[in-house]
């Protein structure tokens, strides 16, 4: 049930990224922008806005990396942590506190969190049987598994979460699970873990969402949540065996870490705490305060854990107040695929900005103008020209240009007082004045692709109000009418100086400094665009224009083209490269027919002789059991086993083979061998009890 309709402050989080990596447009597109254009277009209106989040530090993903690279949890955290928030700060997402999960005031509060639940006996502590590695002598949480997803039959399914169906996943759900770590089949160990019993709050949830949110939520969201709670809820563990996390807080706990999903969404309300002291503020309003507006920025992927899990965490510690809307967007593909960090199948912010440096706005703009908000989108470089080009280039940054260039032509960058308005010039600025509340719509409903394409909109009104006026034609017969279209012009100008600043704050800034309206001279609210008062005044004096977008040309974008198609090869070679050393097939030979093939006889044999041939690298003397006899057998593989480890080996020889001479030896037959995918030396046939020398294979 919404909490209250029109609230002044708001909590807005934005999902905590894992700092295993780097940020690409996905993430950008999935959760970052939207956040930051909610809380820009909030704080314009005048509201009292806390934008938190930060790094999620703990959790498999960091230490499989860790793993990986050879390096401690610790060193990669510090870099990424770093990586990612500036990447954050160059596209201007604008956080009122950027935290990190390891940091004190997280491992307190979710300590107390963890605490309190427990003391109130909200938890049920089990015994049960988990996966277990019995090489890595570990237990398997999470992303330490991968099997078959039991709902939608995807092959790499982690343990958490299958990543193809959106599922939320435990790990023995897995059909045929293996280790991450060392690629064998696990076994089941018991473990003792406190699980928070969600079927308690099946009633709570049932009347909070699918009775009190049925309209607001995006249907994305409530579908899935409304599969969950049809299905009946289960009891989901919040603690895990693992040493790199927050250590679990109460007698017991000893060896086991808080799960990353019951620590991570507490990491909201402790980046909250950290900026509240570091400002002066007191945090309890953002979290308890019922008028206070909650929501959730996230990726699909997260529902179930912001809209059921989490929600029965804060109903169950009893203080806080719950989301009032979860707009959580689907994914964004890149040029027909799936974006993949591990095939490097991404565009990566830091990269695009050494490529396309100050043009952070032309991509916010893209990948909010093709927002995946109701359906999986995709990214491709020539969308994302055309966007820059027809639109911001086009549209947007040529109707600045025209009115910034006509006033110094004109006045010297003195804004003219207007004559007597037409009824075009009314319309005009009656429609400028409606383009906030416009606007307003879009975002109070999270259609932030709606919301772009209205500002767009209202430059195409200046644009194509200069075009049916044509002052440059009409300054040679009529300079008092000029004046008057410049003056609406400048208003539509200050007007998107200042309704652009959620979508392209880059953009904003820089209009607003060639409009000089930086000083404080002039209002720049939200509310001041629909107001009866001027935006800019007559005898205000604007600044010499800039561009404010430049073209893109083909070749850059071909640039980032075959970039793609580099990967795709290099991704084929490598698959191709893994497939070969799997298999290693070699290509057949001459066919023959069934009387050749009936006339080998293979037979099998034991090894009871070994000896290296002198002066001979490669060959060993073997003197073979067949059944038959015992024979001599030259044999080349002595650079892959020594003579002693193998006598009393089962072998497979082809007994029917023309004897030859070796080195003066003469050799009796041949012993099977083939190579493995290392490339080493095996025998055709392992040891097997009760086979018999002399046995005949066939």
């Amino acid at each position: 049930m919404a909490q209250n309709t029109s609230p002044s402050r708001y909590t807005i989080t934005a999902a905590l990224p894992y700092t295993n990596g780097p940020i690409h447009i996905g993430h950008l597109a999935g959760v970052y922008v939207p956040a930051d254009i909610y809380s820009r277009y909030l704080r314009l209106k005048g509201n009292d806005v806390a934008f938190v989040c930060g790094s999620d530090e703990h959790g498999v993903a960091i230490s499989m990396k860790a793993k990986k690279e050879g390096v401690t949890p610790k060193e990669i955290i510090d870099k990424y942590h770093g990586i990612i928030k500036k990447s954050f700060a160059d596209f201007g997402i604008s956080f009122d506190n950027y935290s990190r999960t390891s940091a004190q005031v997280h491992h307190e509060t979710a300590s107390e969190f963890f605490k309190k639940m427990y003391e109130q006996g909200d938890f049920i502590e089990e015994e049960t049987e988990q996966l277990y590695d019995d090489e890595a002598n570990q237990f398997l949480a999470d992303r330490f598994v991968i099997g078959t997803c039991p709902r939608c039959g995807h092959h790499e399914a982690y343990g958490d979460q299958c990543e193809n169906c959106g599922s939320s996943l435990n790990a023995t759900d897995l059909i045929d699970p293996k280790s991450t770590i060392t690629g064998t089949v696990p076994t089941l160990k018991k473990t003792k873990h406190w699980f928070l019993p969600l079927d308690r709050y099946e009633g709570f949830l049932k009347k909070w969402i699918l009775e009190g949110h049925k309209s607001d939520w995006k249907p994305n969201v409530y579908g899935q949540c409304k599969s969950w709670i049809d299905e009946g809820l289960k009891p989901r563990a919040v603690t895990r065996d693992l040493d790199w996390g927050i250590p679990v807080p109460v007698d017991g706990g000893e060896g086991k870490v808080l799960y990353v999903w019951f620590d991570a969404p507490i990491g909201y309300i402790s980046s909250t705490k950290e900026w509240a002291e570091r400002e002066g503020k007191d945090w309890e309003p953002y979290w308890k305060d019922q008028s206070t507006k909650l929501v959730h920025f996230i990726g699909k992927d997260n529902i179930v854990f912001h809209c059921i899990i989490f929600p029965s965490m804060l109903q169950a510690n009893g203080d806080y107040i719950l989301p009032e809307n979860v707009p959580a967007n689907e994914f964004l593909n890149l040029e027909g695929n799936k974006l993949s960090t591990s095939k490097n199948w991404a565009v990566w912010l830091h990269e695009y900005l050494e490529e396309f440096p100050d043009m952070q706005d032309v991509l916010r703009y893209a990948l909010t103008a093709n927002a995946p908000e109701t359906k999986d989108n995709d990214f491709t470089w020539k969308d994302f020209q055309a966007r820059n080009n027809n639109e911001l280039v086009a549209i947007f940054g040529n109707f600045v240009n025209r009115v910034a260039v006509l006033t110094h032509k004109y006045y010297d960058g003195t804004i003219p007082a207007p004559g007597e308005l037409t009824n075009t010039d009314k319309e005009t600025l009656s429609s400028l004045k409606s383009y906030p509340d416009l606007l307003s719509n879009s975002l109070e409903r999270y259609r932030f692709r709606e919301g772009s394409q209205e500002l767009m909109n209202l430059a195409r009104l200046g644009n194509k109000y200069l075009a049916d006026a044509e002052p440059w034609k009409l300054i040679k017969t009529d300079e008092e009418r000029v004046k008057t279209i410049m003056y609406v012009a400048l208003q539509i100008a200050a007007g998107l100086a200042i309704l652009s600043e959620p979508f392209l704050p880059f953009t904003s800034k820089k209009l607003k400094g060639i409009l000089n309206v930086q000083s404080g001279k002039v209002e720049t609210s939200w509310a001041s665009v629909s107001s009866e008062d001027t935006l800019l005044p007559a005898g205000h004096i604007i600044n010499k224009s800039e561009l404010l977008f430049r073209k893109i040309e083909d070749a850059e974008i071909e640039h980032q083209l075959q970039k793609l198609e580099d990967t795709k090869k290099e991704n084929a070679s490598t698959t191709n490269s893994a497939a070969t050393m799997e298999n290693k097939i070699v290509p057949q030979k001459d066919t023959i027919t069934y009387d050749d093939f009936s006339k080998l006889d293979m037979r099998v044999g034991t090894i009871i002789e070994a000896e290296k041939m002198p002066k001979a690298d490669k060959l060993l003397v073997l003197k073979v059991d067949t059944g038959l006899d015992t024979r001599t057998i030259v044999s080349g593989i002595a650079k892959s086993f020594k003579p002693e480890d193998i006598v009393g080996k089962k072998v497979t020889v082809l007994v029917n083979l023309a004897p030859r001479k070796l080195r003066g030896v003469e050799s009796q037959g041949m012993i099977l061998m083939t190579e493995n995918k290392e490339e080493k030396l095996v025998f055709v046939n392992p040891d097997a009890d009760g086979v018999l020398n002399g046995e005949v294979i066939s």
